[in-house]
């Protein structure tokens, strides 16, 4: 049976730097890392009592803001605390590369992004601080229909004073 991680100060199987980017090889290798990690998080929820199917679930909604928008777009280790991430990956980046964005669907990457952020502070790889920041800006789904529902009203060249109430850019 496997082991629950429940503690800050669980062992830690590899080192957040590992998780750096830099080139196409250390993307690469962060995409193996973190597929790694996004099974052991799969199997910690199907340890903690969640059904194979709400695992699922919630794997995939982290994998989707992991692996294509904090990774791949954003070029950030998914261990730095980055605040405003999640609200730039919900209130911009989700909505534009979705063809029929959606806040239900939404709503389930958050509550992914969520529950992976609460795991990695239980083996210490983020502050509690940050968990608690993280799960604020997950839970603002009122604000990110807004977002979604003025993204299809633009007119016009509307799109810049749009982007520019939630800038991908730093």
């Amino acid at each position: 049976m496997a082991e629950k991680q429940d503690s800050c100060s669980s062992p830690l199987s590899f080192d957040r730097n590992d998780f750096r980017l830099g080139t196409l090889e250390d993307e690469l290798r962060v995409d193996r890392l973190l597929r790694d990690q996004l099974f052991r998080f799969y199997e910690q929820l199907l340890y903690d009592g969640l059904s194979p199917d709400k695992a699922t679930l919630l794997t995939n909604g982290a994998d989707y803001f992991l692996r294509d928008f904090v990774v791949a777009k954003m070029e950030k280790n998914i261990f730095d605390e980055v605040p405003g991430l999640v609200s730039k990956f919900a209130g911009n980046w989700y909505i534009v590369n979705t063809l029929d964005p959606d806040i239900t669907e939404l709503s389930g990457h958050l509550e992914g992004v969520a529950a992976f952020y609460r795991f990695l502070c239980s083996l210490g790889f983020i502050s509690e601080g940050y968990l608690d920041n993280l799960i604020l800006e997950c839970a603002e789904t009122g604000w990110y229909a807004g977002r979604i529902e003025s993204f299809w009203a633009i007119k016009g060249d509307g799109y810049i004073a749009w982007e520019r109430e939630c800038s991908l850019k730093d």
